[in-house]
């Protein structure tokens, strides 16, 4: 025997060495030892009934004692909520004055939709130029001419209220982060799980409390927003130079002055970044809060998506994805804005040449709205001429029912092509793979992620994972679990074979990169909302329609981490590579995707996190997994149920995110690169 494979003391002591097993073999003691146990228990495939933890009762009747006898210091907790609500609801109501309905009381209409749209547009070609601006002037005619303004507006209100909220919030507890380690260990996990939790889940304990309307919809806003910006803070405080916090020091700064004058302005473009996915995550739940009673454009596109009035949806879509590029154009614009050094040596009246031409127009749109009404309020429909001899230019609703007709008649020749591959891929690989999953007996599932938990990442994580699959299991979640399970893994493996050779492809080529990587920018620009409008049009509702719709959403990140995986190994590896005579193709499989497989890895990370979060989305087509208990939790009240469900996709997440994060972790100390 070696000196490399001798047994050390302790081993031999024991006489026995777990890592001397090799780990296949552990792994098929673990598989063996399931399948036989469940041959033997009934209860290693579905737990026992009797054994069941009533977890979702005791949480819905912990609401709702909460809702009706609950006091805190005297006062009942539901007037507690309902003073919340009254407190949130008066911003929102004043964003609906000021924006679609007007102050009647003083007999003031709302901002006339060409001053809205003219002031975005200046905003626009303030912060980001001309090309900036027009796409913002395109957006407010499209929303103009489809008839689809006041809807916007209403989505907007709760977005104009939830974003200063959210980032306030966020700045606020990032600060004491960064301050106090005991903040840290408390609150750096919540992010772990809220950020981990899907947009559906926030709606059901915030309904349970709040009721359903717009107060529950800017709760779970500003709670679903927050902890980009919290995180971008952090970040931001962290890595301040600490030349410039000693010259903040040597300048006289107390604590609260270095903080405010010298570490915050320093993080700007940080805290900005953090700003811009507050916004795009606010206009994401905006959409899907529709669920929970907010009305505008996501209500709409629900319900035109219940009556399969796809034209009129396709419309809506777009209406929201135009929002969402040009929201997130403007705050990235901000961002990276540069300052004007030359500002002291122009007059006030060119500093601000932008806002008083706002201004100006405000005012004559308020004039010329009382007189011409299209000004007040964009028309349903274009016009030329009087009387008899009107000529309708553009109709909107006219041209929602042709799209419609049109995609029904599209569907109705394409049935004979699509319906035959849906159906094969359902038959021959969906279903095998779900009733797989099904029948796995939980002992080999919990066993297998327990050794992998153990072998990567230690005890901690071990003992993580292992409290998370249990409290599937014993509080009656498993099948639901499971089909989740196969769903995501499914998913997840088309988007690492889709979004890895796009991301090769992409780092090879620049020209290849300038095309790909703005699509993925504006992929991850749309609200999830949006992608189920195709998956509904092409193969109407199932597991393949779930799936058609994850992909687009998920497959972002494997481009993208695989892209900057390979763009960030060292030149020197690659000029060894050449050096010892390597082809491409071996400098590829060989050296490349080997040292940035870390990278990759971390994609696959966000790929199953961002489709875990897709899967309550999808429950709106017809899935039957954890996302459609938190859908069908919302409607029935049964929230109780919704809550755990929402918590176990997180949980699915927070356990891929420790077993994956363990291994890139390891890998990256073995390349030297940690």
């Amino acid at each position: 025997m070696t000196e490399a494979t001798a047994p050390t003391a302790t081993e031999t002591n024991r006489g026995f060495s777990l890592a001397a097993i090799p780990l296949w073999a552990q792994f098929a003691a673990i598989i063996i030892f399931g399948v036989l146990l469940s041959l033997v228990w009934d209860g290693a495939t579905r737990w026992p009934e009797a054994w069941t933890v009533p977890m979702a009762a005791w949480i819905t009747e912990f609401i709702e004692w909460l809702k009706s006898e609950a006091t805190i210091f005297g006062v009942e907790f539901k007037e507690i909520t309902r003073g919340i609500g009254a407190a949130l609801k008066a911003p929102v109501k004043w964003a609906e004055y000021l924006l679609y309905r007007g102050f009647k009381g003083i007999g003031l209409g709302p901002l006339p939709w060409v001053a809205v749209a003219a002031g975005v547009t200046i905003f626009a070609h303030w912060v980001g130029g001309r090309r900036l601006a027009l796409l913002c002037v395109l957006t407010m005619i499209y929303l103009a001419t489809f008839n689809l303004w006041k809807d916007s507006m209403k989505t907007m209100t709760i977005v104009i209220v939830a974003v200063p909220m959210a980032a306030l919030l966020g700045v606020v507890l990032g600060i004491w982060v960064t301050r106090s380690q005991t903040a840290s260990r408390i609150i750096s996990p919540m992010f772990d799980l809220m950020q981990a939790t899907p947009h559906m889940a926030y709606l059901a304990p915030v309904a349970a409390l709040f009721a359903f309307g717009p107060v529950t919809a800017l709760i779970a806003t500003v709670i679903f927003a927050m902890p980009p910006m919290a995180r971008c803070t952090i970040l931001g405080l962290q890595t301040v130079s600490s030349d410039v916090l000693e010259a903040g020091q040597m300048s006289g700064c107390t604590k609260r002055q270095l903080l405010w004058k010298v570490a915050l302005p320093s993080s700007k473009r940080t805290l900005m970044l953090g700003l811009n996915q507050v916004v795009m995550q606010t206009l994401a739940m905006v959409v899907i809060a529709s669920i929970a009673g907010a009305t505008g454009l996501g209500h709409k596109l629900l319900y035109s998506l219940q009556q399969l009035r796809l034209g009129v949806a396709i419309e809506q879509g777009i209406a929201i994805s135009l929002i969402a590029i040009v929201l997130d154009r403007l705050t990235q614009a901000y961002a990276y804005k540069e300052t004007d050094h030359f500002a002291a040596t122009k007059t006030w009246t060119q500093r601000h040449k932008h806002m008083l031409l706002f201004l100006g127009i405000l005012v004559v749109s308020y004039i010329a709205a009382e007189y011409w009404r299209w000004v007040k309020i964009p028309p349903s429909k274009f016009v030329w001429g009087t009387g008899d001899a009107k000529t309708v230019l553009f109709d909107a609703k006219l041209l929602a029912r042709h799209a419609d007709q049109a995609i029904r008649d599209f569907n109705v020749v394409a049935f004979d092509y699509i319906n035959p591959i849906r159906d094969w891929v359902t038959i021959w690989i969906l279903l095998p793979v779900r009733d797989f999953f099904l029948w796995l007996p939980w002992p080999v599932f919990v066993g297998v992620i327990g050794l992998a938990a153990w072998r990567l990442g230690g005890l901690s994580v071990l003992l993580l994972c292992l409290a998370l699959m249990f409290s599937f299991i014993v509080t009656g979640f498993w099948v639901e679990t499971m089909k989740t399970t196969y769903l995501v893994l499914i998913a997840a493996a088309l988007c690492v074979m889709i979004g890895v050779p796009l991301g090769i492809w992409a780092a090879r080529s620049e020209r290849v990169a300038n095309i790909i990587m703005p699509i993925c920018d504006t992929l991850q620009t749309f609200p999830s909302f949006i992608y189920l409008i195709p998956a509904i049009m092409l193969f109407r509702i199932g597991d393949f329609a779930n799936i058609f719709a994850i992909l687009p959403y998920a497959t972002v990140p494997a481009i993208r981490y695989t892209y900057l995986g390979l763009k960030r190994i060292p030149p020197v590896t690659i000029e060894a590579a050449i050096a010892n005579g390597a082809t491409r193709m071996q400098r590829l499989f060989k050296v490349e995707l080997p040292v940035a497989l870390p990278e990759i890895m971390l994609g696959l990370n966000q790929t199953i996190m961002m489709a875990l979060a897709m899967t309550a989305i999808t429950a709106l087509i017809g899935s039957t997994d954890l996302g459609q208990e938190v859908v069908r939790s919302i409607s029935t009240q049964n929230f109780g149920r919704g809550i755990l469900a929402g918590f176990f996709i997180a949980a699915l997440g927070i356990i891929a995110d420790r077993l994956i994060g363990s291994w890139a972790a390891e890998r990256k100390r073995q390349l030297g690169v940690a």
